[in-house]
């Protein structure tokens, strides 16, 4: 038999996207940042970026990654931030009432990272469909999707009772990682490449070039500056939601071969990271 390819078919739907449009920048104000890399100055969670518009748009967003802002560059809410603008509160925007504004805050936090559940799940239920080595686990995922989707359309009150996160969505959020991990042991096993596991290996400033990398575990690998120049990343396991994402941050991935459904999602990076091309960054860019 043939190894079975490493690319999904599907794509994101649509309420699993971004649309700022949608949204009332939810991002921008519900969520901390301090002063890093990722951002140059600091913000407490629930106080509106300085550079937030009064019709909730950026209004340094053609220069963020020049001013420092690189964390809002590479954000990713996954659809909740219109999920509870629109849907959670009614289209209520936290200016206009805002006595809803500080339970609208506590939610977003909580509906993210459902959204981001439910695009794993998405993809994960796509791969279990075309591969016959995975198939058994569709059922398991697709049951995990619906126990997923059902808190995320909750009330507002419903979700604020998860928020901080208490047992009830950590244990959600363990079963759903361990289906996961099983679903890309199984795929991963029927791909050809060494399959080498480096999770959270420290491979700061490697010189990878060239690299089989095919099918390879890379969960929570340091690869700031690597060097991935023409490296084979087929199949290749980056990302996870029991540990952070491969770190990119400044590495050279020119002429590296790896597959994604439609974005760079699999690991972060910044504005020195040199993606393969053909690429396209997070819609909301």
């Amino acid at each position: 038999m043939p190894p079975e390819s490493p690319a999904p078919t599907g794509g994101t739907p649509r309420a699993l996207r971004p649309d700022c449009a949608n949204c009332f920048a939810l991002c921008c104000v519900a969520l901390p940042f301090v002063a890093s890399p990722d951002f140059p100055v600091h913000k407490p969670a629930g106080r509106p970026c300085g550079h937030l518009r009064r019709d909730f748009r950026c209004g340094v967003h053609d220069s963020l990654r020049h001013r420092g802002y690189l964390g809002c560059g590479v954000f990713d809410c996954h659809g909740a931030g219109q999920r509870v603008s629109r849907d959670t509160f009614g289209g209520r925007d936290w200016r206009t009432h805002p006595e809803l504004s500080a339970r609208m805050f506590e939610v977003f936090p909580v509906v993210r990272l459902l959204h981001e559940l439910l695009r794993y799940l998405h993809e994960a239920i796509d791969l279990a469909d075309t591969r016959p080595s995975a198939r058994h686990l569709a059922g398991d995922l697709r049951r995990a999707r619906a126990e997923t989707d059902a808190p995320a359309a909750a009330d507002a009150d419903s979700l604020a009772a998860l928020a901080g996160g208490g047992p009830g969505l950590a244990d959600h959020r363990e079963r759903v990682n361990a289906l996961l991990l099983r679903l890309g042991e199984r795929v991963r096993s029927t791909l050809p490449g060494p399959r080498r596991n480096l999770r959270g290996a420290d491979l700061a400033g490697a010189d990878l070039r060239g690299a089989d990398l095919r099918a390879a575990t890379l969960r929570g690998a340091l690869l700031i500056g690597a060097d991935l120049r023409d490296a084979d990343l087929r199949g290749a396991e980056l990302i996870g939601i029991d540990a952070r994402g491969a770190d990119l941050r400044g590495a050279d991935l020119r002429g590296a071969f790896f597959l994604t459904p439609d974005r760079p999602a699999a690991a972060r990076g910044d504005e020195r990271t040199r993606p393969p091309a053909g690429l396209a960054r997070p819609v909301h860019w």
